[in-house]
């Protein structure tokens, strides 16, 4: 067994959530693939996968393996990468959606680093908090965050996010400091996210010694756009839950405060998202491999101080 080509074969099968598309993807026969996943749970002595006719569901054995070998993949990219960007540098044009909070506060920052250092992409920021459809959009590729559901794309995740709860000062003098999630349900105005695509409200999120609970009432306010949702917050119309990376400059001034801390959710997880190479424009492919070897690292980065723990901001 080529182990190499076993971990290869393995993660395009967990990102495809499709033997038959993870195959596609790898011009190799589907018994072929079959065959080298089958070895390589042998090899280890777990199951990876659990097969039924209709779903491949990764097991727990099978993620943590996953996630090891996405990086040890990604890490040998990069490190044959180094040696061949001073003489191969991509160029051409990069399509890429992304929501407007995520573009105006993470992506658009590191821009002008990536700019002087891939002078011959040019890009294109399809801003928009619904999810676009890569293939009839002509994109290529999204940044998107929470689980990845469609199937038909592969995802690469490049770091996580804080979730946080909070409100104004004038917010809580008037309606008093909750005291736990539950509190939410009597007396306070919350301000929803809105699905761009269904409409339904994202429901507030908490987790406290490892137990996760949704929070799922009618909002006093829904707002279906990132940005007007945080402004909405900042203007002390109710209770918000977003994103640290959109606050920082409000939690740190103290126009806005932390409230239920200790309910904090678990980090939610983004990732760049992108066709298969059966679908994806002639030509992208170079562009996407420059683009994550570029950021991917600065993601890390950012993952590290967004998920810290201690807060350097007031929490109540």
């Amino acid at each position: 067994m080529d182990r190499f080509s076993a971990l290869k074969a393995f993660t395009r099968v967990v990102e495809a959530g499709s033997f038959t598309r993870a195959a596609d993807s790898l011009n190799m026969p589907n018994a072929t693939l079959s065959k080298t996943i089958q070895q390589l749970e042998a090899h280890l002595g777990v199951s990876l996968l659990q097969r039924t006719t209709r779903r491949i569901t990764v097991t727990p054995e099978g993620r943590e393996y996953y996630e090891k070998a996405r990086c040890l993949l990604e890490d040998l990219e990069e490190i044959d990468a180094s040696f061949n960007t001073a003489r191969n540098k991509p160029k051409g044009h990069l399509r890429i959606a992304i929501g407007g909070s995520t573009a105006c506060d993470v992506l658009i920052p590191l821009l002008a680093d990536f700019m002087t250092s891939w002078p011959d992409i040019r890009i294109d920021l399809q801003v928009a908090d619904k999810p676009a459809d890569l293939i009839s959009g002509n994109i290529d590729c999204a940044i998107r965050g929470g689980p990845m559901e469609d199937s038909t794309l592969i995802a690469r995740k490049i770091g996580e996010a804080t979730l946080v709860t909070c409100t104004t000062p004038g917010y809580l003098q008037r309606y008093g400091t909750p005291a736990s999630p539950d509190e939410l349900h009597h007396g306070h105005r919350l301000i929803s996210y809105l699905s761009p695509a269904s409409g339904r409200a994202f429901p507030f999120r908490f987790t406290r010694h490892g137990v996760s609970t949704e929070l799922k009432t009618e909002p006093h306010l829904g707002i279906n756009e990132s940005n007007a949702h945080i402004a909405a917050g900042e203007a002390g119309l109710g209770i918000v839950q977003t994103f640290t990376y959109s606050l920082k400059p409000a939690l740190a001034s103290g126009e806005l405060v932390e409230i239920l801390s200790a309910w904090r959710p678990a980090p939610y997880p983004f990732h760049v998202v992108y066709a298969g190479t059966g679908t994806s424009r002639p030509g992208s492919a170079s562009l996407l491999t420059g683009w994550r070897r570029f950021f991917r690292p600065r993601c890390r980065d950012s993952a590290r101080y967004l998920t810290q723990s201690r807060s350097p901001y007031r929490v109540v």
